[in-house]
């Protein structure tokens, strides 16, 4: 159990908060609006409670639980007092990081790690010298107690042991952490997003389908295989050879450009995927065969899973009334 500092209790650091406390750790939550720290505790309340009826939480969740759990507190010194980790998740400003960091590197404990929630900033400038050994980004996805993301992006100059300290708490609360080679605005997640929304909007602003449509594209095409093959492993079911001779063939549109470095050296070693036995991945270990059927299995018991969700997004699925 770690004493964890939260700072900011928006829209993330009331739920990093809850996250925090669902893990086993003892944490302090502050803001420097006296209204969204009030507001934080309800907000936290509601969210557990929804969590403790789906299952996702243990029935002793309570409000009285959680009330020990996290505790808030006016006084950024207090809320420091003791701290192993300090998570920061204020607004997106530079002058408001700036200012935090400079009053937080008077009361933070000497050994505390720093750690921003920032989702492109660049925050590690911001940051006292005599922090950064132990400064780093840890970028949640809203909400965090339902999405596992957690992107870690050390600092230039942190420590080792600092990355693998907060990469093992975060993988022992249940969620997934992914170590950044180096810090990029968006990381990796939030880029391919970005990517799909500025092509999704490029298809409806040229008339290629309505919004239902093009939504209805993603869901029954894309979507359904991202949670179980994510995009390499994806490519390497589909074939790289195939891949690689659209790329080189796709003109005047997303993707324009040839194929990338990686894929044009595995396509030349002859690793096109399951079917040679190597990709992006290792498929050495089974018959094709095997692993094409491991496949269809989980689309199979994914699409079973979609079709007694529904869907949001607006179109009509097959069997609605209108």
């Amino acid at each position: 159990m770690a004493n964890v500092a939260v700072l900011g209790a928006g829209t993330m650091g009331h739920a990093l908060a809850l996250v925090f406390a669902m893990g086993g750790h003892r944490v302090r939550l502050t803001d420097s609006n006296p209204a969204t720290l009030e507001r934080a505790q309800g907000l936290m309340e509601t969210a557990l409670a929804t969590l403790v009826r789906l299952g996702e939480a243990p029935p002793d969740r309570t409000a009285d639980w959680l009330a020990g759990a996290v505790t808030r507190h006016a006084s950024l010194a207090e809320t420091a007092q003791d701290a192993e980790l300090i998570v920061e998740a204020i607004i997106e400003r530079p002058d408001a990081k700036r200012a935090l960091y400079a009053e937080l590197d008077e009361v933070a404990p000497a050994e505390a790690i720093w750690a921003s929630n920032t989702s492109y900033l660049d925050v590690f400038p911001l940051i006292p010298e005599r922090r950064q050994r132990r400064a780093m980004i840890a970028h949640w996805y809203t909400p965090p107690y339902l999405v596992d993301l957690c992107d870690l992006v050390p600092g230039p100059r942190c420590e080792p042991e600092a990355v693998e300290r907060v990469r093992a708490t975060v993988a022992a609360m249940g969620q997934v952490p992914i170590v950044m080679r180096k810090f990029v605005p968006g990381y990796v997640a939030n880029r391919v997003q970005a990517a799909i929304q500025a092509e999704v909007q490029r298809l409806l602003d040229e008339g290629v389908g309505t919004a239902q449509e093009i939504d209805a594209a993603i869901i029954h095409g894309i979507a359904l295989r991202l949670p179980i093959l994510g995009v390499f492993a994806k490519a390497d079911f589909t074939g790289l050879q195939l891949m690689y001779d659209a790329a080189r063939n796709r003109s005047g549109g997303a993707g324009e450009g040839g194929p990338g470095q990686a894929l044009a050296e595995l396509v030349e070693a002859g690793k096109t995927g399951v079917l040679s036995g190597a990709g992006f991945y290792d498929w050495s270990g089974r018959p094709p065969a095997e692993w094409f059927e491991e496949r269809d299995r989980r689309l199979v018991a994914l699409k079973k899973a979609l079709r007694r969700i529904g869907s949001l997004a607006g179109f009509q699925e097959k069997g609605d009334e209108a």
